[in-house]
């Protein structure tokens, strides 16, 4: 029963753990009413958001950034809880501390409605948030959130966060040098027994090469004995002209027909190395039943130098493109004949801030999705489109 009870406290202890938020979360958040005039003109209006996070316990507090520069922005503090069960945070905004903004323009506080997870190493909140006006409580608008956890600040880091990092510097260095000794220890030896495995062939080697001449000349004999055979010239004389011409006609209808060489001609689809080389992971699945789609690429979060390559069916369409806020765009055509597509992105590089992070924001007739895809230079993400009418 004790054994039972330990096991217990301990996937308890394991979940909350899972859902620690303190830390530095970045990403963006958008208005739902600007969105559609917005993506009409050309652009998309989308604001950095940065949420700082000291965790006890299923409760929090900390500040919030809302800006689109680091001169221009809003900061404000915050609290909110956490459902260790299925991951539901509540995040609310309470005062303005501090503002840099234009003339005239409103100040608003939001509540955000947000969901954790977790992919791999990386953890993500998004969800959606409502807004009201510090000036009257009216409403300011709503809209979509997306934040992931980094370790940097594009401000500085509150010192909350910067004294429970050294509280875990000082516990780190005292595990490292007891495994990097036993290591070194245990790779000196391993060198030693591949020196006596060299000899031990070379002793081998003239007893393979005794057995091979004894067996030379006896094959050479029988080739002499069945040379002077006289049957081949007692097949010359005899008068198959008949025959012979009926079997010339024949390869020359088989020759004649070209519907056997078509299939040939059809160029075999090279897979590229970076293909080959990298695990391709299966991100999402979109089914659609438009002939045309169109996709759009962001930077997802801040602006860090991501660079990416991205190949569909294969075939490489975009070769090292700078992520940033203005989308890289795509067109792709599906009908019952190229009723599956297949779109690879290649991270060329890590940016400022690993791993290589991007938005996909997928068009397709009324319907719209939005892929987070994390690549890195061990993993490509993987996105397949299926026309189905």
């Amino acid at each position: 029963m004790k054994r039972f009870l330990l096991f217990a406290i301990c996937c308890v202890s394991i979940s909350v753990s899972a859902q620690d938020l303190t830390g530095i979360w970045r990403g963006s958040f958008r208005s739902a009413a600007k969105n559609r005039l917005m993506e009409m003109l050309g652009q998309e209006e989308r604001y950095k958001f940065e949420v700082q996070v000291d965790q006890h316990d299923k409760r929090f507090s900390g500040v919030t950034y809302s800006y689109l520069t680091t001169v221009f922005y809003g900061k404000a503090t915050c609290q909110g809880t956490v459902n260790t069960k299925n991951g539901k945070v509540l995040l609310e905004e309470l005062k303005i501390v501090e503002q840099r903004m234009s003339s005239g323009s409103d100040i608003c506080i939001m509540t955000l409605f947000l969901q954790y997870s977790k992919i791999g190493e990386e953890e993500f909140l998004e969800g959606t948030y409502t807004s009201i006006k510090t000036r009257d409580s009216t409403d300011c608008g709503k809209g979509t959130v997306f934040l992931r956890k980094v370790i940097t600040s594009d401000f500085y880091k509150e010192p909350f966060l910067a004294e429970r990092e050294k509280k875990v510097e000082k516990k780190q260095p005292v595990i490292t040098p007891k495994t990097d000794s036993v290591v070194v220890k245990k790779t000196t030896p391993v060198t030693k027994p591949s020196t006596t495995t060299t000899k031990k062939p070379l002793a081998n080697t003239p007893a393979v090469k005794k057995p091979a001449t004894t067996k030379t000349p006896n094959s050479n004999t029988t080739a002499k004995k069945n040379t002077p055979v006289t049957k081949p010239p007692v097949n010359k004389p005899a008068t198959t002209t008949p025959a012979e011409k009926n079997l010339t006609t024949k390869p020359v209808l088989i020759d004649s027909m070209k519907k056997v060489d078509k299939p040939v001609v059809v160029p075999p689809v090279v897979t590229p190395k970076i293909l080959l080389t990298r695990e391709n992971e299966l991100v999402k699945t979109i089914i659609t039943n438009v002939n045309e789609i169109q996709i759009r690429i962001y930077d997802n979060g801040s602006v860090d130098n991501d660079t990416i390559s991205v190949y569909l069916d294969k075939k490489l369409v975009l070769a090292k493109q700078r992520l940033t806020e203005r989308a890289l765009t795509l067109k792709v055509k599906l009908d019952d004949q190229n009723n599956y597509h297949e779109l690879v992105m290649v991270a060329e590089n890590l940016g400022e801030i690993p791993p290589n992070t991007s938005l996909m924001i997928v068009d397709a007739g009324k319907q719209q999705y939005e892929v987070r895809i994390t690549s890195t230079e061990q993993k490509n993400a993987v996105v397949v489109f299926k026309y189905k009418p």
